[in-house]
């Protein structure tokens, strides 16, 4: 696990691109399959995921929520919404900067957060609470398949 460094962070239009399709698929139709599985292969695409660490410095476990369908892992974009989400959700002591944070590259990543199954989570949702996306754990493998076809 890597700290986040300005050159790790993804670029501007990878994130705005993000956005651009989480703004498509709030306007589609429930169940638009074809909106959802656009926004998760630009997911895929990214270099890095950006993760909130919680818990010690030596082992740190990636910020999660607890929801209806079960557990889901916060991933993020870059580690500019990673803090923002991080004031947003009250984990950011008062006149503290910030909070710690890791990265990793895709597809490290998608095995990292595939592997918090065997602890009980159930799903991923990317640059909560700005976007709200989710998906199950199950689906990552998808994921992988689409970063290999690209």
């Amino acid at each position: 696990m890597d700290q986040p460094t300005n050159d790790m962070d993804d670029q501007a239009a990878q994130v705005a691109e993000l956005d651009r399709l989480n703004a498509v698929l709030n306007s589609a139709p429930g169940g638009d399959v074809n909106a959802d599985r656009a926004l998760w292969q630009h997911v895929a695409k990214l270099e890095n995921w950006f993760f909130i660490a919680r818990g010690s410095a030596e082992n740190p476990s990636p910020y999660s929520l607890a929801a209806e369908p079960g557990m889901m892992i916060c991933i993020y974009s870059s580690a500019a919404r990673a803090q923002e989400a991080a004031r947003l959700s009250g984990l950011v002591e008062p006149g503290a900067e910030g909070v710690p944070l890791y990265a990793m590259p895709v597809p490290m990543a998608i095995n990292y957060v595939a592997a918090f199954a065997q602890t009980g989570a159930f799903g991923v949702t990317i640059d909560y609470p700005q976007i709200r996306a989710y998906t199950a754990l199950a689906n990552l493998g998808m994921l992988k398949k689409w970063l290999e076809e690209s």
